[in-house]
């Protein structure tokens, strides 16, 4: 069971933030656009049908600040109301704080993480063969890659002596190369929120969370500011093929966000993303407990420049984009047996916690026993249209 309150998923600040989110209302048979406010939840549907038309504006902050809004209630009921074992459907509850924007992931952005999708590569997606070939990845090239610069003339100076050795990657080329990997996570309007279930593929035997900050980003390619995600992933799905890498990220429910925007403003901007640390819980009925964390401050190439790489005269996003930055959490703590390390079991409860951006809380189950994907781009457009918000 997920116990959600306001107090332990918003901010460390409380509501002195610009907090955006979204609601499903049942008497709208849709969702709406929410303002997180010190006095409640207020539906701003009516001056913003959806986030990303939120995010486009000039100064999103100060607009969201500026509309009023009609009272739904508290955020503590709503919050209460979100787990779908224990929902009346009859009231509201919390969804995704995304909608239009192409959900976009940048991967192999920390140094560990980039060892780690190595040892997937060599391993095969065999996890009692990751120990041996970590030990030996790290002893030919280390695991301190914090002061190269991709892209770099160092970088390609390692990257000819590896290439010698017959140990580069193509995780190593999107690493330290000039090039980001960027992919996309996950369909628009597929995400699930706080206190949803979160899916993994029920063949997967190898797989683990990955928290992560995530931007969103306007059309003109205007960071307007930042949630929390959990970039679900399949270690031995990618680890058997890089081209599996589409069944290993985008599965039903396997795309976790929220659990609010932060707008960027004079109390949060993208220096706070630069410095954040995000950390990581994992609680199993087992009594396994997992502690992560990811500072941000470690990141490999700056998120700006993430961005830059994402949209540009090469690509556009009309209804704009949300990116994962990345994360340097690496699981390597054994669960059941040694040298097998970690995966995931039925009805883990996942906690991504970053002070400034509150708390994502999902239980992991299946895929096909997540709640069912069914309200998407279409319906959205449908319902706005009813409501008279388009």
């Amino acid at each position: 069971m997920i116990a959600l309150t306001a107090g332990s998923m918003l901010p460390d600040d409380g509501t002195t933030g610009t907090l955006a989110g979204r609601v499903w209302l049942p008497q709208a048979e849709g969702p709406a656009v929410v303002a997180v406010r010190e006095g409640g939840v207020f539906d701003v549907t009516a001056r913003f049908p959806t986030i990303s038309a939120l995010c486009e504006e000039d100064d999103p902050a100060q607009a969201l600040r500026g509309a009023k809004g009609e009272r739904i209630g508290e955020l503590d009921g709503i919050l209460a109301n979100t787990p779908p074992d224990r929902r009346d459907r009859s009231r509201p509850w919390l969804l995704a704080p995304v909608d239009l924007q192409v959900v976009k992931a940048a991967g192999v952005t920390f140094a560990i993480s980039m060892l780690e999708r190595v040892i997937e590569e060599r391993a095969r997606g065999n996890p009692a063969s990751a120990e041996a070939i970590r030990k030996e990845v790290v002893s030919l090239v280390g695991d301190d890659f914090s002061k190269l610069k991709p892209g770099s003339a160092e970088a390609m100076r390692l990257k000819q002596v590896l290439v010698e050795q017959q140990a580069w990657s193509q995780y190593l080329e999107v690493g330290i190369g000039p090039d980001a990997e960027v992919f996309t996570k996950a369909p628009v309007m597929s995400s699930v929120g706080t206190g949803m279930d979160a899916g993994l593929h029920p063949k997967s035997t190898w797989n683990n969370p990955e928290p992560e900050v995530v931007l969103a980003v306007s059309s003109r390619g205007t960071i307007a500011g930042a949630t929390l995600g959990n970039d679900v992933n399949l270690r031995d799905f990618e680890g058997r093929s890089a081209l599996l890498l589409s069944k290993a990220k985008d599965n039903n429910a396997s795309c976790a966000i929220g659990p609010l925007l932060r707008l960027f403003d004079q109390s949060f901007a993208l220096d706070h993303v630069r410095n954040m640390e995000v950390s990581l819980e994992v609680k199993g009925q087992d009594g396994f407990v997992l502690d992560g964390h990811s500072s941000i401050a470690k990141i490999s190439r700056d998120p700006t420049d993430l961005v830059a790489q994402t949209i540009g005269s090469a690509h556009q996003y009309p209804d704009g984009f949300v990116l994962f930055l990345g994360t340097m959490f690496a699981p390597v703590k054994d669960r059941d047996a040694p040298g097998q390390g970690f995966t995931h079991k039925n009805d883990d409860i996942v906690t991504i916690a970053a002070p400034q951006l509150g708390r994502l809380v999902n239980r992991m189950r299946l895929s096909d026993d997540c709640e069912p994907w069914t309200f998407g781009v279409g319906a959205l457009m449908k319902n706005l249209a009813q409501r008279k918000l388009l």
